[in-house]
């Protein structure tokens, strides 16, 4: 009977280890950072709030030990909000949402994340606090703009007043009247855009626990589908490892 007894408890014990074995369930935690490979080109220029915006993951994600996302995982997103570049001021602004990831397998989970980091290439400028995305302006643009026409006019009004006899006046009067076409010209054109080209690297951040199980993760022979080797996906990867402090 005691061997019995004994046997049933072994049972017992060896279900509540099974039961708590940290490999069982893979947990991609709550601020885990994901670097992504734009693959389409999004622009205030042309973009629209709710457009969808798709991505690749650039860097394997671990947990436990075991890589859980692989690189060339795919992630959906979309735009929330775009705000065109003013004509006399403002900057173009984009918000984006990460919505879902699939991975190699086909497995996907929901969620809702959010923009972290974007990588170091020029013409946009990223606001952490509150994940908007944003063009540089172009103060020296439109100096340069004013300043070029102003240049022009004077030159103009040089020639046309040494024909009337008044080479002073001429080149003050051309000079004003460029300045205010280069006004005039800025106040008409709008600024920069924020344009997220394709290829670029941009950081996600995980809003909730991702949780896989071991047959969830297990790839066998499916390979990631990838971007081509060129310059687009190079790009991402380069970028991807300016983003991480290693």
């Amino acid at each position: 009977m005691s061997l019995r007894i004994s046997f049933a408890s072994l049972l017992i014990a060896a279900g509540v280890v099974l039961a708590q074995e940290p490999s069982a369930a893979y947990t991609i935690a709550p601020g885990t950072r994901i670097p992504l490979g734009l693959i389409n080109t999004v622009s205030t220029k042309n973009a629209a709030e709710g457009d969808r915006v798709y991505l690749e993951t650039v860097f394997p994600i671990l947990a436990n030990g075991r890589i859980v996302i692989p690189p060339g995982s795919y992630v959906s997103g979309t735009v929330t909000e775009v705000k065109r570049p003013g004509r006399v001021k403002g900057r173009g602004e984009l918000y984006l949402r990460f919505d879902a990831l699939t991975l190699p397998n086909g497995v996907t989970r929901d969620f809702r994340a959010r923009v972290g980091g974007l990588d170091g290439q020029r013409g946009k400028e990223f606001d952490k606090n509150e994940g908007k995305i944003r063009s540089e302006g172009n103060k020296a643009g439109d100096a340069r703009g004013i300043a070029e026409t102003a240049v022009a006019g004077t030159s103009i009004g040089l020639i046309a007043g040494a024909a009337a006899k008044n080479v002073a006046m001429g080149g003050a009067v051309g000079g004003a009247a460029g300045a205010a076409a280069g006004l005039m010209a800025v106040l008409l054109t709008r600024g920069p855009d924020a344009v997220l080209a394709q290829g670029s690297t941009i950081e996600m951040v995980t809003d909730r626990p991702l949780q896989f199980e071991r047959s969830e993760i297990d790839f066998g022979t499916i390979q990631p589908v990838r971007l081509s080797e060129g310059s687009a996906a190079q790009a991402a990867k380069k970028s991807a490892w300016a983003l991480w402090p290693f």
